[in-house]
């Protein structure tokens, strides 16, 4: 079975979540810059079967867009030229780096290592990942 992968793109940096191939377990898989993120998707696409990607989609608590979601639309537009048959999902996610944060408290991690912001991207994507797989099995 195919892959998901989960895309939570920054100005500076984006976090990645892949599942396995069952489609059962998210986990993180890296962080990268910003504007490598469409080269390293071609090579990890050749590597890896994945079939559909979800992009994160930053609401306001009101429902509308927040201030970064001009720069994750023009991503996404680059995303959608670079890999045109490759299905796209975007979700909300609101709270994902608040939560990110959280679940490097709860995890016992140390003031130092909570400070990796690359660390919470890539919680932050794997929280987008794993709620969208928990929806999709009700």
């Amino acid at each position: 079975m195919p892959r998901i992968l989960a895309i939570d793109y920054g100005l500076k940096r984006t976090g990645i979540a892949v599942t396995d191939e069952l489609q059962i377990i998210a986990s993180g898989l890296t962080t990268i810059p910003s504007e490598t993120t469409i080269d390293f998707l071609k090579e990890y696409f050749i590597k890896e079967n994945v079939t559909k990607v979800l992009i994160g989609e930053p609401k306001q608590m009101n429902g509308q867009p927040s201030e970064s979601a001009e720069i994750i639309e023009k991503f996404v537009s680059k995303f959608q030229i670079a890999f045109p048959a490759m299905d796209l999902v975007r979700v909300d996610e609101r709270f994902t780096s608040k939560m990110a944060f959280q679940t490097m408290i709860d995890s016992g991690l140390n003031k130092k290592q909570r400070q990796n912001k690359g660390l919470i991207d890539e919680i932050a994507a794997t929280i987008l990942l794993q709620d969208y797989l928990t929806r999709k099995m009700f």
